[in-house]
């Protein structure tokens, strides 16, 4: 008889660790380590503090300001080091609750109720064309009647034979009517964007990118994934804050302005509007 342990405790402990593999944030650094870049190399490359950097490989998302910004961040880093971000964030929302249901936008920032209607051809000034065509026609003609019937008279007087009215002046050709002015549609998908208020339309022009968009309260408008085609128009009193998460598939149009800000792709941007000339905030 052995005195001691059973041989039940000696069995050897299971690791989990080992099973379950890394962290979001240690598999963000195990590749950058292992695509020979530093912290502030990837910081650089995306725009991403330093300090945020450091504690996401720590897997300390509270820097971060919230779910929707670790998210956009966790892509970023993932595309700068070569890995795909969609299991990286999968795990994450696995971790916190799982990923909210975006917020619908409020009605009154419907993009369908702020655009601009396009311009059609100026009937008025046709109408008014034509008729000034026809008064002008009218007119000649009575003139050159006027001149026909005292020549007749004339040659009667004088003993000359008249000619027959099949043989008379020919008829004055009639003019043509004006063509209708056309009119060009406007460069801008927003350019009837009212003087006091600040307009912001996206459009995810180059490809699919999640955008959020808040008003100078603080209310979220929109928060969520735009896909290649779609755009969403923002309108405040003052302010539209702006984050994309791919800011270089986003097209903006600002109060009527097309914005040539050259965004890298993949970065993510923090923007902010107003009603005056359209600064990056």
């Amino acid at each position: 008889m052995s005195i001691g342990n059973s041989p039940e405790d000696e069995r050897p402990f299971q690791d989990v660790s080992e099973e379950t593999g890394p962290s979001v944030g240690r598999a963000l650094m195990q590749a950058r380590i292992a695509a020979g870049l530093t912290v502030d190399d990837v910081s650089s490359a995306t725009r991403v503090r330093i300090a945020i950097v450091h504690a996401i490989e720590a897997d300390d998302f509270a820097p971060c300001g919230g779910d929707v910004y670790a998210r956009g961040h966790i892509r970023t880093l993932a595309r700068a080091v070569h890995l795909d971000p969609a299991p990286l964030i999968a795990q994450y929302d696995a971790a916190h609750g799982g990923r909210p249901a975006p917020t619908p936008a409020a009605p009154l920032f419907e993009a369908e109720r702020i655009r601009p209607e396009r311009r059609g051809p100026n009937w008025t000034a046709a109408m008014v064309a034509a008729i000034v065509a026809v008064v002008g026609f009218v007119g000649f003609t009575a003139f050159k009647g006027g001149d026909s019937g005292n020549d007749a008279k004339s040659q009667v007087a004088d003993g000359a034979p008249t000619a027959s009215p099949s043989k008379a002046a020919s008829p004055t050709p009639k003019k043509d009517k004006p063509a209708a002015p056309t009119s060009e549609a406007s460069d801008s998908a927003i350019a009837a964007a009212p003087q006091d208020k600040v307009t912001v339309q996206v459009s995810a022009a180059g490809g699919r990118s999640w955008i959020s968009a808040k008003d100078h309260n603080g209310r979220m408008l929109f928060d969520g994934l735009l896909k290649q085609g779609e755009s969403k128009t923002f309108q405040d009193s003052s302010k539209i804050n702006l984050i994309l998460g791919d800011a270089g598939a986003i097209q903006l149009y600002v109060n009527g302005k097309k914005i040539e800000d050259n965004f890298q792709k993949g970065a993510v941007e923090r923007l902010t509007y107003t009603k005056g000339d359209p600064e990056a905030g």
